[in-house]
Order: C-alpha cells, then structure tokens, then sequence
C-alpha cells in the first residue's frame, strides 16, 4: 500500500489576534472514527486503523485563502503518500 487515507474533521480554528501582524490561523483536526453511524460512511479510516483511529493534526496557516476553506466540525480527506 503506497498512501494512505485518512478521514478528519475540523476540531477548531484559531485566529492570530495581533494587531500589525499577518494574518494566519491553526487548524486543530482530529480523526473521524466509527463506521456508518459515526459518520465514516465509506470506513476510510480502516486503511490505517483496525479499531477506534486515534491522533491529531495541528497545523498554521499564512495563506488567507487556505485558512477559508476550512471549516469547524466539517470532515477532510488527508492523503500519506511516500515523497519520491
């Protein structure tokens, strides 16, 4: 198996409040988990974990436009596939 999808959803989204400096946000995301009744319709998270996935992703954003196409409590695929 050469990548790997995982199913997320927006957990929170927190926005710099410094006046005078860039705009930027953190994006905190945590597994989608479950099966039909949980939302994880398609069982996308059995590719990386056999019982209840667990982890977190955490990541900040400096492009205005990316930090708009997230959403609180709205589900995202990420796609692990090797470099090379």
């Amino acid at each position: 198996m050469s990548t790997v999808r995982a199913k997320f959803f927006v957990e929170d989204i927190r926005h710099n409040d410094v006046p005078g400096t860039d705009q930027y946000a953190t994006i905190s995301m945590k597994p989608v988990f479950g099966t039909y009744a949980d939302g994880d319709v398609e069982g996308t998270n059995k590719s990386w974990s056999k019982w209840t996935p667990s982890g977190h992703l955490s990541i900040t954003i400096t492009n205005p436009d990316a930090i708009g196409a997230f959403e609180i409590g709205k589900a995202y695929y990420l796609d692990f596939s090797p470099v090379g």
